[in-house]
């Protein structure tokens, strides 16, 4: 396992939504599909591994939060995401019910 994946790793953490709601007022929020290995996603990231990137985001794997997501969320204050932060950015990943 690289460094930089083991350092991401021991930031990996677990947030509900009402901890989340100032980083999406600040438009730092970036959900990760539940398809795909929120650590590998935060590695290419920080690696700047621009093609893999750019293919979930053309895959919509990589989104910023929709307003309807947003209002589901804001319905259950409580839901839980796993949560990655590469500043500037939040990465977060919900957590099935």
């Amino acid at each position: 396992m690289s460094d930089l994946r083991e350092e991401l790793r021991e930031t990996l953490d677990e947030a509900e939504w009402e901890w989340l709601i100032p980083h999406v007022q600040r438009d730092a929020v970036i959900v990760v599909s539940q398809d795909l290995d929120l650590l590998a996603v935060g590695e290419a990231i920080a690696s700047d591994n621009t093609s893999s990137v750019e293919q979930w985001i053309n895959e919509q794997l990589l989104t910023k939060p929709s307003v309807t997501q947003m209002g589901e969320w804001n319905s259950d204050r409580q839901k839980r995401f796993n949560t990655l932060i590469l500043q500037p950015y939040v990465l977060v990943q919900e957590i099935a019910a």
